[in-house]
């Protein structure tokens, strides 16, 4: 059969930045791509802990280069990922009020992408007619009021960065030793709605 009408399936980046695996972070994230798969959509999952990702230098090489980040690591294929898919679910665990070294390292290295947008004026997202949408998942050890702050902060500006709607969150705080996020009475499923929601 032909496939051309057929529709395009969504494509779904989910991303994780805990540097351990098999985990609370890693087990949310993993409903959420079963979510999102049983609705048809296309996920590529990224382990950030098994790359090999070098901090920003602020070098402002992706300037001159006009948007190519200068430094040679796996960060060029998550550069090119995050232009062509279309969603995209970020998970990483609280440490220190903050996303991890693995996430905040990928997020800081998206200055080339955002050299693109600002400087270039041109569209991050390569498919045009498709909208991107994002998710943040989180969960911390402790039972602050602002436990998430900081970095529902820091991912929402990544997003905006990236042409990228915020549009759901799971956040579970009181989340400390391992495999724990299994006895919570909701959490599991919750991500496994967000995962068929972000691609709906």
């Amino acid at each position: 059969m032909p496939e051309y009408n057929n529709p395009r399936k969504l494509k779904l980046l989910c991303i994780s930045g805990s540097p351990r695996r098999g985990g609370n972070t890693d087990r949310l994230l993993n409903e959420a791509v079963a979510g999102a798969a049983g609705k048809g959509a296309q996920v590529k999952q990224v382990i950030l802990a098994d790359l090999d990702t070098t901090p920003c230098q602020h070098c402002d090489g992706c300037i001159q280069t006009g948007g190519r980040c200068v430094i040679e690591d796996d960060m060029q294929e998550i550069h090119q990922d995050l232009r062509e898919f279309d969603r995209f679910i970020l998970a990483s665990p609280i440490f220190f009020m903050g996303v991890t070294a693995q996430a905040k390292t990928m997020i800081d290295r998206c200055q080339a992408l955002w050299v693109i947008k600002y400087l270039m004026k041109l569209p991050i997202g390569l498919n045009k007619d498709v909208p991107r949408k994002g998710a943040f998942i989180s969960v911390g050890g402790q039972n602050y009021n602002d436990l998430f702050q900081g970095s529902v902060a820091t991912v929402k500006s990544w997003f905006k960065a990236l042409d990228v709607d915020y549009t759901a969150e799971l956040l579970v705080p009181g989340i400390e030793d391992y495999n724990a996020i299994t006895n919570h009475p909701t959490a599991l499923k919750d991500a496994f709605t967000i995962g068929q929601q972000i691609v709906s």
